[in-house]
């Protein structure tokens, strides 16, 4: 299979859109009131047997925006510290660039019209992104405003399992404790579980289209 047709698959999969895992950590739960600290993306990509896998990470620590509330509990849970000199985080609109670019032009790549964020508990991450989208106005967005996927979900369905822990563990995947509550971490295992449960689906579905075909 060609580059070309690769790409029209992976169109084809999901009705034009192109799945990208998000995870966000922040400075609380209410995505108007508390600080977005730091996100990471990850697009996926479709190899040439029409299998899934995830490219890598993209990231950016985030500035907490102009009146901001930070509660000392999630910071706690995170471990950041909003104001370390070497953090190195960008103001809103410039972070959502870092991740926007890449998106867009994988979106061209995979002949994708809109991308659709995954995430595990997809509404928190994808309310705290449209909350920065519009305190910065930001008029270019690639992805859709409210369709998500939830590895929840997805994680209940393929392995009985909804903590994204466990689900990992479930999948046969190795999950580090130590490592969560990154946002660069978090996207990796989400990606790695949304693309095994694709896959699966895929292996599970060849299996029945080859069972029935008829016998010549």
């Amino acid at each position: 299979m060609s580059i070309s047709s690769a790409a029209t698959r992976m169109a084809q999969r999901f009705r034009g859109f192109l799945p990208v895992i998000v995870d966000v950590e922040t400075g609380g739960f209410d995505c108007e009131r508390h600080a977005l600290l730091e996100i990471a993306a990850c697009i996926v990509r479709m190899d040439e047997d029409g299998f899934v896998f995830p490219e890598p990470v993209v990231s950016t620590h985030v500035e907490a925006f102009a009146g901001s509330e930070l509660d000392p509990r999630s910071l706690e849970i995170t471990g950041i510290d909003p104001g370390h000199p070497f953090r190195g985080a960008l103001p809103e609109r410039e972070a959502l660039e870092v991740i926007f670019k890449p998106v867009r032009a994988a979106l061209r790549a995979n002949e994708c019209q809109r991308a659709i964020l995954v995430g595990h508990n997809a509404a928190f991450d994808l309310g705290f992104l449209n909350a920065a989208i519009r305190r910065t106005a930001h008029k270019r967005s690639p992805f859709h405003p409210f369709s998500c996927f939830d590895t929840v979900t997805l994680g209940g369905l393929a392995f009985g399992q909804t903590v994204l822990s466990r689900a990992v563990e479930a999948s046969g995947r190795v999950w580090d404790a130590r490592e969560a509550h990154s946002a660069v971490y978090d996207t990796e295992r989400t990606a790695e579980l949304f693309c095994d449960i694709v896959n699966r689906w895929k292996r599970m579905s060849d299996i029945t289209a080859g069972a029935m075909s008829p016998v010549v």
